[in-house]
C-alpha cells in the first residue's frame, strides 16, 4: 500500500482548485497516506489550505520560462530538481497532463502515472509507467478524483469534499457592514458580464445595506473597477489581494458572485455562497462543483440576466 505520493498540478488557479477533492479522498481512502503537491510558485497558497496536503513543492516554470538563459535561472532550476530527487514516493501522479507536468514528473523518484492518449490534451504516454483512460464527459473535479482512484486502487463514492476552509479576515479597508464580493474580472473578454448587469446586481445588494467588493489583478481590471464603482451607490475597490488575503475576504462575504474564473471556484469550495455565471465554457464541465452552497447560472452563448442571478442567490443562501 503506498505510504507516500507526489500529485503534480502545478496551474492555473482553477484546475488547482479542482484538485482538492483528490486529496481529500485519497487521504480517506489511504490512512496516514503522506501527500505532496507541486505547484506553481503563486499558487502555494491554494494547497496550503488543506490539511492533508503534507508537503508544497513550488516550481517556477511561468518566470523561469522569462529569463532560461540567465545563470542565475538555471541554477535555480538545479537547484528545483535537486530537491525533488531527495524523497522517494510511491506514485506520482500528473493530474495536469500536459507536456510541461510530464516533464516536471521526471524529476521526480518513484512510478510515475498519468491520462491515457485518448484522455490527455497532449500524448505523453511514454512519460509514465502506467497510464489510465479517464473520459472527457465528466467534470474536471472528477476527471481528478477517478485518475487518483485509479492510480491507488480504491473504489470511490465519497461525496465531492474540497477540505479546505478559511477564517473570516478583518481588513482596514472594508467596513464593518455586510458585504457581497463581485469577480467581474476573467482573462478572457467573452466570458464577461455586461458592466450595466453588475451596476443593477450592485442595486440589489445595496438595497438590503450590503456593500460590495470589487477586486482585479491587472491594470486593465483595475479600470473596470473604477468605472463600475463609480456607477455604484456603496462599492469599495478592495487592494491588491493574495490568494490568502481572498480567502479571507470570501470567508467573511454574505455572497460571492463571479464570471469564469478560478476566484469564483475558490469562493464556492470555500462553502461560501456562490453563483457562478457562464458566457462563453460549459459550466457542466468546468463550472462550479460539489459545493453545497454554490450553483451557475448561463452557459455558451448564454447571458443570464439580474434575476437569474437573484433568483440563484436565493437557492444558495441560508
Amino acid at each position: 500500500m503506498a505510504k507516500s505520493i507526489l500529485l503534480v498540478k502545478t496551474s492555473s488557479l482553477g484546475d488547482v482548485i479542482h484538485a482538492l477533492p483528490a486529496v481529500s479522498d485519497m487521504r480517506a481512502a489511504v490512512p496516514g497516506l503522506q501527500v505532496d503537491w507541486l505547484v506553481e510558485e503563486s499558487l502555494v497558497a491554494i494547497p496550503r489550505l488543506h490539511a492533508g496536503v503534507a508537503s508544497i513543492i513550488p516550481v517556477a516554470l511561468r518566470r523561469w520560462r522569462r529569463s532560461f538563459w540567465q545563470a542565475a535561472t538555471r541554477r535555480e532550476m538545479s537547484a528545483f530538481a535537486a530537491r525533488l530527487r531527495t524523497h522517494s514516493y510511491d506514485a506520482v501522479i500528473d493530474a495536469q497532463g500536459l507536456f510541461k507536468s510530464a516533464v516536471i514528473a521526471l524529476f521526480a523518484r518513484g512510478p510515475r502515472y498519468g491520462l491515457d492518449f485518448h484522455s490527455a490534451r497532449e500524448p505523453l504516454a511514454l512519460f509514465y509507467q502506467q497510464t489510465f483512460r479517464v473520459g472527457w464527459d465528466i467534470h474536471a473535479v472528477e476527471r481528478n478524483r477517478l485518475l487518483a482512484a485509479r492510480v491507488l486502487g480504491y473504489a470511490n463514492a465519497r461525496p465531492c469534499n474540497y477540505g479546505i476552509s478559511a477564517a473570516a479576515r478583518a481588513f482596514a479597508w472594508l467596513p464593518h457592514s455586510k458585504y457581497a464580493v463581485l469577480l467581474h474580472a476573467t482573462s478572457g473578454d467573452y466570458k464577461l458580464w455586461p458592466e450595466s448587469n453588475w451596476v443593477a446586481l450592485a442595486d440589489t445588494f445595496n438595497a438590503s445595506d450590503t456593500a460590495c467588493v470589487l477586486t482585479w489583478g491587472s491594470t486593465r481590471e483595475h479600470e473596470r473597477c473604477v468605472r463600475l464603482a463609480a456607477r455604484m451607490r456603496n462599492a469599495i475597490i478592495a487592494p491588491a489581494l493574495d490568494f490568502g488575503a481572498l480567502a479571507g475576504l470570501f470567508a467573511g462575504a454574505r455572497a460571492v458572485v463571479g464570471v469564469d474564473t478560478g476566484l469564483t471556484h475558490l469562493a464556492a469550495a470555500l462553502g461560501v455562497p456562490t453563483v457562478g455565471i457562464y458566457l462563453g465554457t460549459d459550466p457542466a464541465a468546468t463550472g462550479l462543483y460539489g459545493c453545497a452552497r454554490a450553483c451557475n447560472v448561463g452557459g455558451i452563448g448564454l447571458t443570464p440576466s439580474v434575476q437569474d442571478i437573484l433568483h440563484a442567490l436565493e437557492t444558495v443562501s441560508p
